[in-house]
């Protein structure tokens, strides 16, 4: 390429990051914001805990089963099409859950908002590395990751003042404005990227058989840190996940125009990239969440203090991720990959080591930085790694499968470390750890309580050193990009 050239498309590339980043931060914060203003919510429509439950749940499992079957439309239509849509879905969504007349009806109208935000995430980092040169798709990646950690740190500030200023409608209402400003700016940014039409085909059994089994699997976790494993809600999603997998690998082997490409984890590099991610996002979502709750359960702190406590996790996270063009310049992504998931690994062995009921706070920053540092560092560069190279027709959807996987190691977090933290408890007690009230109900209790903290982050430690090792195994599989070689030169590129 020329050198005009590349500035030509460097220039269409920063203005196209500029849409992904400001879309993205949109539908982070609205996830972020609500987790404040959820009691609002519940207390406004009087709704029961299932209800309240589903006002959350509904958008995960919505946005993580729509993702595979989007990222194939967009390789049919075209991504700023499908981008595009998805942009104008979530923000007349929003509009309307702000007038939502009760609680089941807003859980509706988040399945619909979901499936927006679906067709948003699916394509954003597609639309980056299509519109990213190779060499400065690492930086391009950073600060499109960056985004998130900066939603992390913004939104529940912005959702417990919009409440307790405006209403709770407000928490879907702020995002109307700057939706409308995101979907004009993207119609005039972003030109037309893929869209092969109907020659290609859509898989209509593959997606439904995604549908049903991540939705088994996905309703089976969300459902064991209130009910137990036992329970046989839990029991029977997951044994039909188990039993629907071999039949959707067998579907897909058969189909003409498959929705997952199976011949893709024929290629160690790709099948350990996505296992790295799984990994990675199991050992560390829901460090946020237990550090959180460790304030107000065993020290007694109000939700904003606690929330101040985990701010040094996505401060970190965002400061590693706009910088990791510096490190992109210097190492491969693949290199990367592997620094960030064994910081992240050290973070939690500090956590693991210094755990104790009267712990000092600098031993738990210390921790949470490098946790926080660590997936700054791996996230744009694992992107970058598995998508960089990727025929165009096929970009969206591998991107799909890459956030499918994350997403779907985003719940085993969460179901894992909910019931795993109170195992050591009485079951009578575990309620009080969640509202945060252990401590002054059964101070006696918080020794136990600490020994499941320890547990927990042993199982996350354990998973963590896991994804270390798969991701030298992809090291060691793959040739170093920076030795000339682009990733399109591998078998990954050959498959698709």
């Amino acid at each position: 390429m020329s050198g005009s050239g590349e500035v030509a498309q460097l220039r269409y590339a920063w203005r196209a990051l500029s849409v992904v980043s400001m879309a993205s931060i949109l539908t982070a914060l609205g996830s972020s914001s609500l987790n404040v203003a959820l009691p609002e919510v519940v207390r406004h429509f009087g709704a029961d805990a299932t209800a309240a439950n589903w006002i959350l749940l509904s958008f995960m499992l919505t946005n993580t089963v729509l993702m595979v079957a989007f990222g194939r439309l967009a390789d049919m239509y075209g991504r700023r099409t499908m981008y595009l849509l998805g942009l104008a879905t979530y923000t007349a969504t929003s509009l309307l859950l702000g007038f939502s007349p009760g609680a089941w009806f807003l859980v509706g109208l988040r399945v619909i908002q979901a499936a927006g935000g679906a067709m948003l995430l699916t394509n954003s980092a597609a639309l980056l590395a299509d519109a990213f040169p190779s060499r400065h798709l690492g930086r391009g990646m950073g600060i499109y990751i960056a985004s998130f950690s900066v939603a992390q740190l913004v939104g529940p500030t912005l959702g417990g003042f919009l409440t307790q200023r405006f209403g709770w409608q407000w928490v879907f209402w702020y995002n109307v404005p700057i939706g409308l400003l995101c979907l004009v700016w993207g119609t005039v940014v972003l030109r037309k990227v893929g869209g092969q039409g109907l020659g290609r085909g859509i898989d209509v059994p593959g997606n439904l058989l995604v549908l049903v089994s991540l939705g088994s699997l996905l309703v089976g976790l969300s459902e064991v840190g209130d009910r137990g494993w036992g329970d046989s809600l839990v029991i029977v999603g997951l044994a039909a996940f188990v039993l629907l997998v071999p039949l959707f690998v067998a579907v897909e082997r058969r189909s003409a125009h498959p929705v997952v490409d199976v011949r893709l984890f024929r290629d160690p590099p790709f099948a350990l990239g996505l296992l790295t991610s799984f990994l990675n996002a199991v050992s560390r979502m829901a460090v946020l969440l237990l550090i959180a709750l460790f304030y107000q359960a065993v020290h007694g702190e109000d939700p904003v203090s606690a929330g101040l406590k985990v701010l040094p996790l996505p401060v970190a996270a965002m400061i590693a991720s706009a910088c990791s063009g510096v490190l992109h310049a210097k190492l491969s992504p693949r290199t990367i990959v592997l620094l960030g998931t064994s910081v992240s690994t050290m973070g939690l062995i500090v956590l693991l080591a210094e755990m104790s009921v009267d712990v000092g706070y600098p031993p738990i920053v210390c921790g949470l930085v490098l946790i926080g540092a660590g997936s700054g560092m791996f996230m744009p560069a694992n992107t970058a790694a598995l998508l960089d190279g990727v025929a165009s027709d096929r970009i969206g959807i591998v991107n799909a499968m890459r956030l499918m996987i994350q997403n779907t190691g985003v719940v085993v977090s969460t179901a894992l470390a909910m019931s795993v933290v109170t195992s050591a408890l009485p079951a009578g007690l575990r309620g009080h750890v969640f509202d945060g009230t252990i401590a002054a109900v059964a101070p006696q209790a918080l020794a136990q309580l600490v020994t499941g903290y320890r547990l927990t982050l042993l199982v996350m430690t354990v998973i963590s050193a896991m994804s270390v090792v798969a991701s030298l195994g992809r090291h060691r599989t793959t040739r170093d990009p920076a030795e000339g070689c682009r990733p399109s030169e591998g078998t990954v590129a050959r498959t698709v």
